[in-house]
């Protein structure tokens, strides 16, 4: 193998790497915040039967996530459910406003 084949490969693992740290850097500042999305706006999983984004047919189903700033998931001004209890968004899973 010649020398030039030698540092490409490693210009190029070392470029992989980099990019993976970057990727992890920028995913660290973020959330999984459910129950804060309006209908078809989530990020990824909104319960049984959905495959990811944009799949949620609720507001704020309790069961679907975007992705927030860490720190602001549960002190997000919601607007009160139809029973007028309260809304907050959660770090896990809600069993409120799911879909029949």
């Amino acid at each position: 193998m010649s020398n030039v084949t030698k540092t490409i490969i490693i210009a190029s693992a070392v470029a992989s790497a980099m990019a993976g740290l970057a990727t992890s850097a920028a995913a660290e500042g973020d959330v999984k915040c459910y129950g804060v999305s309006l209908a078809g706006g989530n990020d990824c999983a909104a319960g049984p039967g959905t495959s990811c984004a944009g799949t949620s047919t609720v507001d704020y189903q309790g069961n679907a996530w975007s992705l927030v700033p860490a720190g602001t998931c549960e002190t997000m001004e919601l607007p009160a459910a139809m029973d007028g209890t309260a809304r907050m968004g959660s770090l896990e899973a809600l069993e409120r406003d799911i879909p029949a």
